[in-house]
């Protein structure tokens, strides 16, 4: 199902600035930053009661309500999208998500055990850990991976119609929060699109067509 599937999009290689593509060293690091920044990211919001975006704002919303730690609730909420993942954007990159969602899954349980923090102000939480993740979500996205979820769709759908993969993101995200809206505060829910926005404004402006190929 894969192979003959993936050929209906071609993902355009990550390239160095001399035209070559990413060897492995590139993408263990371009990988590794990804998680940091997405695990990291995920504390702040998490520390404040929020939600945000995307597969990431999916696991967090079912973290208040199931006592299961988020970076399995990451896999969980994960599992569905991965078939389209390996159908549409073929083995490479969904072996690559999938190191991804392990790899997120195994840091969002260290980070808190490596920092404390007393108090976090919702404005700082949520543009700083939007804008983080947003960071993180990018970087893999250069390196041919996502952590999965509608991430995967929306860069699929730039891929393969040039449409924007931000612009897509924030479309499906108010979906999501439209879904919230019994179940977060309304200062909370407020904060939480606040951090949506700053995470897509990441990829609406740093993730384009011609503008990095990868």
């Amino acid at each position: 199902m894969g192979n003959g599937m993936a050929n209906d999009v071609a993902l355009p290689q990550a390239a160095t600035r001399n035209g070559l593509v990413h060897n492995f060293k590139d993408d263990v690091y371009g990988l590794t930053l990804g998680v940091m920044f997405i695990a990291i990211g995920l504390y702040m919001l998490k520390l404040a009661g929020m939600i945000t975006g995307g597969v990431a704002g999916m696991a967090l919303l079912l973290s208040y309500q199931v006592e299961l730690p988020i970076g399995v609730l990451f896999i969980l909420t994960n599992l569905p999208f991965m078939l389209f993942c390996y159908a549409r954007m073929g083995l490479p990159f969904t072996l690559k998500t999938l190191i991804v969602n392990i790899a997120l899954a195994v840091a969002s349980q260290i980070v808190p055990h490596l920092q404390t923090v007393t108090y976090i102000h919702p404005l700082f939480a949520a543009l700083v850990g939007g804008t983080f993740i947003g960071m993180g979500v990018l970087s893999l996205a250069r390196h041919n991976a996502s952590v999965g979820g509608t991430g995967v769709v929306t860069l699929w759908l730039q891929a393969r119609f040039a449409i924007n993969a931000g612009k897509t993101q924030m479309s499906l995200d108010l979906l999501l929060f439209a879904l919230s809206l019994s179940l977060l505060p309304a200062p909370l829910l407020f904060w939480s699109a606040l951090s949506a926005l700053a995470m897509n404004a990441m990829l609406m402006n740093w993730h384009k067509p011609g503008r990095y190929q990868g």
